[in-house]
This record gives C-alpha cells, sequence and structure tokens, in this order.
C-alpha cells in the first residue's frame, strides 16, 4: 500500500510517494505560496501528479504549527497565514483522497522512530535543533498528541527562569539555549569576549555572525572558542533531556535538525550533561543518545505512514 506524503515548509513544499518500508519512490517540490488558498491549491495539485503513476491509498500532510486534538483544524501556524483553519476538509475537497494531518515535528520524530535511529526502540523522545527547537514524543509505540493535540513542544521547556526572550511570547525557553540559532548566539559572545573567540571574531561577517560553513569549519579544525559554543549549546541540550528523562524515562534520545550534524560533537557533552542533571545516576536505566538517520525526508515519510492507519 503506497501513500503521499506532503511536508509543507515555510519556503518549500515537498512530497512524496512512499512506500510500506519508508522508501520514498518518488518526489516533487515546489516553493510554497503565501496565500493559504493557493497553498492548498498547490499540495492538491502535487498530489495529483504523483497519483498518476502510483495507486495511492492515502495522503499525509505534515506542518508547523498547533494542530487541534482531531487532526483537523491548524490553530496557529508561525510561517504561514493559518488561524483556525479546516486544512484537512479543505484538501480533502480537494484532492478527493483521506488526509491525515499532523505537525511537522511529530511526523519527522515518528519517522525516525518507525524506520530512522528509534526504529529497534518502544519509548524514544525527539529533539530537532534548526532554527528553533522542534519535539516528538513516541511514548509505547503510540505518537504522544496531549488532551488539546499539542503536546510535545519541547523547545519551549522553560529552561532558564526569566531568561532570554523567546518568539513564542515566554522566556528562558529551551530553544533560545540548544539551537542553531542558540549556537550563532554562543558564538558572538566568544568573540566579543577575546582570548578564545579570536577565531570566531575573524570569521564574523559583514553582519557580526559566524556563517554556518565557516563555524563547520572551525569545529573540524578544533578551534577552542568554536568548540566552547559547542560545548554550551551540548549541555543546554543534556540537562534539558535530564529533566525530560525524569518524566518520560524514554530508552532513547534522537537529536535531529541541523545542529546534529556535529555528531559526537554534540553528543558527547550533551551525555556528559546529562549524566549530570538526573537524580540517582547508576542506579537505574536511563537512556542513550543518537544523530536522526532520515534528514529532511523524515517528516515526509513519517506523515506518509501515520496516513496509512499507524499513530
Amino acid at each position: 500500500m503506497l501513500n503521499v506524503g506532503i511536508d509543507i515548509g515555510g519556503t518549500k513544499i515537498a512530497g512524496g510517494v512512499v512506500d510500506p518500508d519508508g522508501n520514498i519512490l518518488e518526489r516533487r517540490r515546489v516553493a510554497t505560496p503565501t496565500d493559504p488558498s493557493a497553498l492548498a491549491e498547490a499540495v492538491a495539485v502535487m498530489v495529483a501528479d504523483l497519483t498518476t503513476t502510483h495507486d495511492v491509498h492515502a495522503v499525509g500532510v505534515a506542518a508547523a504549527g498547533f494542530i487541534d486534538a482531531t487532526r483537523s483544524v491548524i490553530l496557529h501556524a508561525p510561517n504561514i497565514d493559518w488561524v483556525e483553519e479546516p486544512l484537512r476538509s479543505e484538501l480533502e475537497g480537494r484532492i478527493g483522497r483521506p488526509v491525515t494531518l499532523e505537525n511537522d515535528a511529530n511526523a519527522a520524530g515518528w519517522g525516525e522512530f518507525r524506520f530512522g535511529a528509534g526504529r529497534d526502540v518502544d519509548d524514544m523522545v525527539m529533539l530537532t535543533l534548526g532554527t528553533g527547537v522542534g519535539g516528538a514524543v513516541i511514548i509505547g509505540g503510540r505518537l504522544l498528541l496531549g488532551g488539546n493535540g499539542t503536546a510535545a513542544e519541547l523547545g519551549h521547556i522553560r529552561f532558564e527562569r526569566g531568561g532570554r526572550p523567546c518568539g513564542c511570547g515566554q522566556r528562558g525557553c529551551l530553544e533560545q539555549y540548544a539551537s542553531g540559532r542558540a549556537l550563532q548566539r554562543e558564538a558572538a559572545e566568544i568573540a566579543d569576549a577575546g582570548g578564545i573567540g579570536a577565531g570566531l571574531a575573524a570569521a564574523r561577517d559583514a553582519e557580526g555572525i559566524v556563517p554556518a560553513a565557516a563555524m563547520a569549519a572551525l569545529i573540524e579544525g578544533g578551534d577552542a572558542g568554536a568548540l566552547e559554543a559547542v560545548s554550551r549549546v551540548a549541555t543546554a541540550l543534556g540537562e534539558a533531556c535530564g529533566g525530560i528523562q525524569s518524566v518520560l524515562d524514554p530508552e532513547l534520545f534522537v537529536i535531529g535538525g541541523g545542529v546534529a550534524d556535529l555528531g559526537e560533537r554534540l553528543l558527547g557533552p550533551a551525555r556528559t550533561a546529562f549524566a549530570a542533571a538526573l537524580p540517582g545516576y547508576g542506579q537505574h536505566p536511563v537512556a542513550s543518545f543518537a544523530i536522526a538517520t532520515l534528514g529532511n525526508d523524515a517528516g515526509l515519510i513519517g506523515v506518509a505512514d501515520l496516513a496509512g492507519g499507524r499513530v
């Protein structure tokens, strides 16, 4: 049984036909329209195109934002003008097939759980470290949605009371300390301080930011300032995971997103901070850590699988 997965991002819509083993058989990609009606039509056209040569059962659509408990309505989206948008019925009317609607981070977490780094466990937490921090929680082989459908917003756990302001309107959220943006901020602070920050300071662009490619080169070369910036972000990640472990007791933390490309340079200090944050460490089993394996395809694959009826 084949399903179509659609991943709606702020700048692009990615789609593909996915088989029961999580393989993408055919792909499409278009720019994301700014108008909600045009966006829905773009998704419908993409699905029609993908189904001309494949016998497709259902369609899964992943999008950033809060989705209601019935998985029918986008309550709020950060990058698209959706407020109380009945997207599932809108798409079903245009597509003429069953549509499963899911938050993009949940879809990516489900993809990793079914076919990626988490395929051998039943209880898993995924944190996606990109511009912000996304999250997904799978407990007993089921995706945790919560009573109102908006569970697992792990990037907005209060990490530091009265801390850095967050785009969500609160202060001290985890994504201000353990994201790609946080890594840039830490690098800038270290550069400003001089000393080990000399390499970072020299790599800054005209806007005072250390570009991602330059940051990666400094890290690869063992620059002390760049490695300190990574350590700060990794420490925040590990400490937050210690708290999550105490509540959810997952077998595995899967780390995805662009920052996860750092691999063991990120996971090493994260594990150290995780151990220090746990009550009674060494007295009971705790989670292991792994880097996500499906990359940018995780959401597309995950939501296609969810469209097949898995929860």
